[in-house]
């Protein structure tokens, strides 16, 4: 889980909207490789295939949002509406995101930057790790060069106003809670999961497999004092470290909770067919407020449709056997909390903490007069009495990747394709007036069919950053590009000044901030062996 600004990193900004944000348009494939290799051209593949939620969704409920949030660049996210809720009511919660020093800190990186610092001024515990362990084994930097890198990445952090008094800046090698917490992550993580997700193989070494655990470990350290939602800003590429650290954070709590309509257990297919035959009750049952088990089998199989498919026919067929088999009991909705990895003497603290009606079975209880969210809060605060870490399952925001200068990918590896925070402003004004545009062939063309905005790397840098929070500016440039009354080259003009003045105000607080990093708490010289 880095920042997802690797060397690979391509976007468009496809379908630009008029208030400078940005929507997506059509491609072919979607692959997420965290270590470079992927690129994302279609983004609405992204909510099909791996589940993301369109962050538009969730904006009205984000307070004063950033302007990244408005304009679209952050485009999707995984229940990120517990962290609104918890900004917009004043409770705890926390933002994370790490960065692998293998190069200069560019603009890219700044996205993630930027949201990390807007989620420390909203109120959130923020944390800025470096991703060293990863960087040695995945890229086989020496230590040397990951600490040139790691002090260029602070400085920009800082500079950008990241207040480390309030937040917490640290190396993934020198974070023993971290280490710790991985190694008991790992225990419930194994090769296959692993080579499913990353497509690791028998080539791959132990050490890059270590350090995919130390990073969900990372995902979950602001939840070691105490669960609080948390939320990691990245590139869509970094997605499978959060599926699998989502999955991991399962796996260590005591409890799980779901519902449940009668005393066998049923998976999520089952249970959508005990509901709708509850809802029904009135229709079957001799007695609605206490339908029978066996009746709602017989309901079940009398709205059996004959167009059914296989895997919808195979769930009717076993959802009638386990009712038939229940009998007369009774068909009532209930919470179920179910032992997962809890201590004898956790789950006894459970049935006792458990008010009300109740049944208790070997792995599990059911409650009847709670709800799915109380029995959570229960479960959690009794795992917690009893030595567990309690979990919330972390949230993400995915942001778009920025493209290249020359079009295409940006890479660290190609110096015209990207402006380096460290770039002296010159050359960071060069490089924009050297950029590909989304202008036409001829200014005559161009004041007749307008420029192609969403095609133009410059318009990007406004959008992305130049343009700042002032949503007018951003929405003026687009209009008059694609109205065909701004020339390519008076925008790169203005574009190149305004990335000169943001290098030299950068730089300069670099500069301040570089006299006083004796005062941070972070180790900038690794006490590994060099080499």
């Amino acid at each position: 889980m880095t920042d997802g600004t690797s060397d690979a990193d391509e976007s468009r900004p496809e379908d630009a909207r008029p208030d400078g944000g940005t929507g997506a348009r059509g491609a072919d494939d979607v692959a997420l490789d965290p270590w470079g290799s992927s690129t994302v051209s279609d983004y609405r593949k992204l909510f099909d295939q791996f589940g993301i939620e369109r962050f538009e969704e969730v904006l009205d409920e984000v307070p004063d949002p950033h302007y990244l949030m408005r304009r679209g660049v952050i485009f999707g996210h995984r229940e990120y509406r517990e962290v609104a809720r918890a900004m917009r009511e004043g409770d705890p919660f926390a933002a994370l995101s790490g960065f692998m020093p293998t190069g200069d800190p560019h603009i890219g990186h700044k996205l993630v930057f930027d949201e990390i610092i807007w989620h420390q001024q909203q109120g959130g515990d923020a944390y800025g790790l470096i991703a060293d362990l990863e960087a040695h084994s995945a890229r086989g930097l020496s230590w040397a060069e990951i600490d040139e890198h790691t002090r260029n990445y602070v400085l920009s952090l800082l500079a950008l106003g990241f207040d480390p008094e309030e937040g917490e800046l640290y190396r993934q090698s020198t974070n023993r809670e971290v280490q710790d917490l991985a190694f008991e992550l790992g225990i419930e993580a194994n090769f296959s999961e692993l080579q499913a997700i990353y497509d690791f193989d028998g080539e791959t070494d132990v050490s890059h497999m270590q350090s995919v655990v130390t990073q969900t470990a990372d995902i979950l350290y602001p939840q070691l004092d105490e669960p609080v939602p948390t939320v990691i800003p990245v590139g869509p590429d970094q997605d499978p470290h959060m599926r699998l650290t989502r999955d991991l954070a399962q796996r260590m709590r005591f409890f799980g909770v779901r519902e449940a309509y009668a005393s066998f257990e049923a998976d999520p297919a089952e249970r959508r067919l005990l509901g709708k035959a509850f809802e029904a009750r009135d229709e079957y049952a001799e007695d609605p407020d206490r339908p029978r088990c066996v009746e709602a089998a017989d309901y079940l199989e009398d709205e059996r449709e004959a167009d059914a498919t296989g895997a919808e026919e195979r769930t009717i067929e076993s959802t009638v056997t386990m009712l038939q088999e229940a009998g007369k009991e009774p068909l009532r909705p209930r919470v179920r909390v179910f032992d997962r990895r809890a201590t004898d003497e956790a789950f006894e603290a459970l049935i006792e903490a458990i008010d009300g009606e109740k049944r208790v079975y070997d792995n599990h209880v059911d409650a009847f007069d709670l709800s799915r969210a109380e029995a959570e809060e229960l479960a959690r605060e009794v795992e917690l009495d009893h030595g567990g870490y309690g979990f919330l399952p972390p949230s993400s925001i995915y942001h778009r990747f920025m493209t290249g200068l020359t079009g295409g990918k940006m890479s660290s590896s190609v110096p015209a394709s990207h402006i380096s925070l460290l770039d002296d402003p010159e050359e960071g004004y060069e490089k924009v007036k050297a950029a590909t545009t989304g202008g036409r062939e001829t200014a005559e063309k161009q004041r007749e069919l307008g420029g192609e905005a969403d095609e133009c790397p410059v318009y990007e840098l406004y959008a992305y950053l130049l343009a700042g929070d002032d949503d007018e500016f951003a929405k003026e440039v687009y209009d008059e590009c694609v109205g065909g009354e701004r020339l390519c080259g008076d925008c790169k003009e203005q574009a190149a000044r305004l990335m000169e003045e943001f290098l030299e105000d950068h730089q300069a607080k670099r500069a301040e901030w570089e006299d006083r990093l004796d005062e941070l708490d972070i180790e900038l010289d690794s006490p590994r062996k060099r080499g």
